[in-house]
Parts: C-alpha cells; sequence; structure tokens
C-alpha cells in the first residue's frame, strides 16, 4: 500500500466510478481496478461494491475513505509546510464555493493567486451553501466561500464581500421600464425560487422574515437547483426571481436582463470566507485566505 493507491481509492469513491476516476488521473479502468484490487488484498476485505453503474464503498472502504482523505491531507499539509520554510508557496489546495462565489468570484482569485505562485494547485467544487458547510465540516475542503451566515459551531466564518439580490426580470416584461417593485406586486407575479440550501433562498427568506413575510405567500411556479437553471427560467418567462446581481452582470449589460430592486426592503447580504473551526491551516491555505482578504479590503 502506499499513498498513491490512496488517491486512486478516494478519487473512485468520489466519482462512484472507476472509468471516471481513470479520466481525472489519467488511468485506464484496468490499472485502476489493479490498484482497488491489491488496495483489497492488503486489507483482507472488499473496499469498493459495485452496484448498477456505481461503484461505492462497502463499510470498511467507508472507514478506509476518511483515513485515506486525513492521509492525503496531511501529505500536502507537510509539502506545503516545508515549501514554506524554503520561502516558497506550493502544493494544493481543497476548497468549495457555493453558487455565487464559485461561480462568479472564487474563479478569479484562483486565477490570480496560481499566476503569482504557479506551484499551486487549486481544486475548487461547487454546491449550495449546505453542503459545502458539511464538507468543510468533515474535512473535505480546507476552505470555502458561502453567501449565509451560518449557525454552526463547528466553523469560522468572516465576511469580506457584499453583495445585493434583486428581482430579475427579463427583457420586454411589463416590468422592465420599473426603477423598483413592491413586495405586494411580486407576491402576485410567477415567482423561481432556488433549492432548499442555498444562501441566496437563505438570505431571501431572512429579509422577508424581517418583514412579517412568508415564501409560502408568493406565487411560486418552479424550484430550482441552480442559479444558471433560474436564469434559463427567467430568460424563457417562465416567471421572475430574486438573484444576485453579481450572476447576472453579463445578461444586464446586454439588456437581456434587468435587476429592480424591492421598495422598502434591504436584499443586500455578505459572501464569507469559512473555515473548520478545529482544523489548524496548512501555510498554503492561510496564504490564500490573506490573499482574498487583501484583494477585497
Amino acid at each position: 500500500m502506499d499513498l498513491w493507491q490512496l488517491k486512486i481509492f478516494c478519487n473512485v469513491v468520489e466519482s462512484k466510478s472507476f472509468s471516471k476516476a481513470g479520466e481525472i488521473i489519467h488511468l485506464s479502468q484496468p490499472t485502476i481496478s489493479s490498484h482497488i484490487k491489491d488496495l483489497e488484498s492488503h486489507f483482507n476485505c472488499r473496499l469498493i461494491d459495485r452496484l448498477g453503474k456505481e461503484a461505492l464503498p462497502s463499510k470498511a472502504g467507508e472507514l478506509l475513505y476518511r483515513l485515506a482523505k486525513d492521509m492525503l491531507s496531511m501529505q500536502d499539509a507537510m509539502e506545503a509546510t516545508m515549501a514554506e520554510f524554503h520561502g516558497t508557496i506550493k502544493g494544493k489546495l481543497n476548497i468549495g464555493g457555493s453558487t455565487i462565489p464559485g461561480g462568479y468570484i472564487l474563479p478569479k482569485y484562483i486565477g490570480e493567486f496560481v499566476g503569482l505562485h504557479p506551484d499551486v494547485r487549486i481544486s475548487l467544487k461547487i454546491n449550495d451553501t449546505r453542503q459545502i458547510i458539511e464538507s468543510i465540516v468533515d474535512g473535505n475542503f480546507e476552505m470555502g466561500m458561502v453567501g449565509a451566515k451560518i449557525d454552526n459551531p463547528k466553523i469560522i466564518q468572516e465576511a469580506v464581500i457584499e453583495d445585493d439580490m434583486c428581482v430579475v426580470i427579463p427583457k420586454g416584461h411589463k416590468w422592465f421600464k420599473r426603477k423598483s417593485v413592491n413586495i405586494e406586486d411580486l407576491i402576485k407575479e410567477p415567482f423561481i425560487i432556488r433549492e432548499p440550501g442555498s444562501g441566496t433562498r437563505k438570505s431571501f427568506e431572512e429579509r422577508l422574515n424581517d418583514h412579517k413575510i412568508k415564501l409560502d405567500q408568493f406565487n411560486i411556479i418552479a424550484e430550482l437547483g441552480s442559479t444558471s437553471s433560474v436564469i434559463q427560467g427567467i430568460k424563457s418567462s417562465i416567471g421572475v426571481s430574486v438573484l444576485s446581481s453579481i450572476a447576472v452582470e453579463e445578461e444586464c449589460s446586454f439588456g437581456i436582463l434587468k435587476v429592480i430592486p424591492i421598495k422598502g426592503i434591504d436584499l443586500s447580504r455578505k459572501f464569507y470566507l469559512t473555515i473548520n473551526k478545529s482544523r489548524t491551516p496548512s501555510p498554503l491555505m492561510k496564504s490564500f485566505f490573506d490573499f482574498i482578504k487583501n484583494m477585497t479590503n
């Protein structure tokens, strides 16, 4: 057994596929299978169950996966620490971002940081706020950026960027020439909402609660699982929605969509850098964390 085999095993578990794992680490499927068999022989138990088209960890595999992730994270931290000793920044950093930070904010900072430190590799995974927080707590990500303040004693959050959520309408909509919209009118309009767990939805619901308004008062016609799908729904005139102005900057610049505020309701929010309270930050993570803070101050 070696760390390379453990890395292969973790990729199989995370992708739920031998072939997809092979594509990620540039190995053939038979080679992947051979390494997994070697691990199973070493531990004298089955680690991966093949259920239909999916490769899922057995109970022993789940245990090994957690231990292997810890070992691989320790390897990355060791590489980063020794590089820092020599005055350089290098290594791999696994981070997460909720939909807006992951799709529209973090890629810019990753590009600039890697441009300054070419020996750094940053892996960014995008999911809703709830799942990003869970992954940080579980130790899968060293840090993340999400669009909601979460009440969880296992994490630390620091606000770094301010965002404005607005009503988003398509070109040709009856409100297109308006400068604002009343909440009473918005409640009656066909409305598209993000799924539970979304930071955008959580922030919007909190602002509504401040005004004694409930989401179930709205004429909700669709609940969609990503910002991009909501944007497509608005473009297709299925309904209107409330989204981050950052997410629709390009469409608004071409006049395809328009953002308008809700009269009397402040929909500003912040994006939060988030880390595990109990995890000692690696030098690489600390450098990237500080880099983002410096860029946003």
